[in-house]
């Protein structure tokens, strides 16, 4: 499997609706395409007025497998990127309070 940068910009109008689009991601990512797919971690964005959108991290078969996975499980994909490396810095920061 390789690594993909997906971007979904303005995917929810609420923190809430993120929260159900999670549980309907890892459901079908480890129900249903448990083999193609699998979801590393997201990152929430502050979008226009009060919606948020993210940049998730997968490891996937494939980009169609990505665009699979997001069609069973509602979600929106504005754009998918192959990654071709990782540099560490530093480690992912503390989570904010939400």
């Amino acid at each position: 499997m390789d690594t993909y940068v997906i971007l979904r910009r303005e995917g929810w109008r609420t923190p809430a609706e993120l929260q159900e689009a999670a549980g309907r991601s890892t459901q079908v990512g480890d129900e249903e395409m448990s083999d193609d797919i699998r979801w590393i971690r997201s990152y929430v964005l502050e979008e226009d007025g009060n919606a948020v959108g993210t940049v998730c991290i997968y490891q996937a078969s494939s980009p169609e497998a990505i665009r699979e996975h997001a069609d069973r499980a509602d979600l929106p994909v504005d754009e998918i990127v192959r990654v071709a490396d990782t540099v560490i810095v530093r480690p992912d920061p503390e989570a904010a309070a939400a």
